[in-house]
């Protein structure tokens, strides 16, 4: 991987390659890039102990740091994952929550690192936008009521 200007670091407790590993097996476009070792001990780990792992998330580049523990991702910080179909949304939120993640609502989720996603169908992104207001406000209020987004149930609100 070429080292790029601006990447996202994300901070894990020892486990950044395992969550590298996950994400490039699961999403198109990402892919597990140069693992670095750390040359000394360090406050929360010994020498030779990964330090780092080089990913791409889905075209983004990405810097796992097995920083240690006491620092945890928020809610503040997401990858928001379009999709096209229900079958890739399941397909999404399942592989997220099956694997010791939590389910939240309005299409969030959290894995099992922490780390928020919002799994979310073009299908909702359109109906939000639709130019009737009573059309996007019915989408938003089915939206409000789910956790993962069921596509067939944005689309039957938008028509009211």
């Amino acid at each position: 991987m070429q080292t790029k200007k601006n990447r996202i670091c994300l901070w894990y407790d020892g486990d950044a390659e395992e969550a590298a590993r996950f994400y490039a097996g699961l999403f198109p476009d990402s892919s597990v890039g140069a693992l670095f070792y750390a040359p000394t001990d360090f406050p929360s780990g010994k020498r030779g102990d990964l330090l780092t792992v080089e990913f791409t998330l889905m075209g983004i580049p990405c810097l796992g740091l097995n920083g240690g523990p006491g620092v945890n991702h928020s809610w503040a910080f997401s990858f928001q994952i379009a999709t096209e179909t229900q079958a890739e949304t399941d397909r999404y939120w399942h592989a997220i929550i099956d694997n010791g993640g939590q389910a939240s609502e309005c299409g969030w989720c959290q894995d099992k690192w922490g780390l928020s996603w919002q799994i979310t169908p073009l299908a909702l992104t359109q109906a939000l936008a639709d130019p009737d207001p009573a059309a996007a406000q019915r989408a938003f209020e089915a939206m409000m009521q789910m956790g993962k987004i069921d596509i067939a149930r944005i689309e039957a609100a938008r028509r009211g």
